[in-house]
């Protein structure tokens, strides 16, 4: 199976992207430490639900960063590995539970 390639974030390409659009970054920037602080949810919880929501979205980067983080904020590999299941069976349930739509447009019409 052929592995996708997808672009390695460089400093040089980051610091295109800055400058391209300076406020945004910024904006980003701050919202993502904003989510990430410490609150009602500490550290290595938000990190784990960022590696679930990672996988969901598909997110190579999201994933590899997140789990990195994850890690260092005390998260074991079982946790890690257990939010990835989570994930994956939240996925899943949304496959099944969009089947009601399935069937609904297979009801005949009046």
């Amino acid at each position: 199976m052929d592995e996708l390639r997808l672009p390695r974030a460089t400093r040089e390409r980051a610091a295109r992207r800055r400058a391209l659009a300076p406020a945004q970054e910024e904006a980003f920037r701050a919202f993502s430490q904003a989510v990430f602080a410490e609150g009602a949810l500490d550290a290595r919880t938000k990190q784990l639900i960022a590696v679930a929501v990672a996988h969901v979205t598909q997110c190579p980067w999201c994933i590899e960063g997140h789990v990195k983080a994850a890690r260092r904020a005390g998260a074991s590999p079982e946790q890690v590995m257990e939010a990835i299941w989570v994930a994956a069976e939240m996925r899943a349930g949304a496959a099944s539970s969009h089947a009601f739509a399935a069937l609904e447009a297979m009801e005949p019409t009046p």
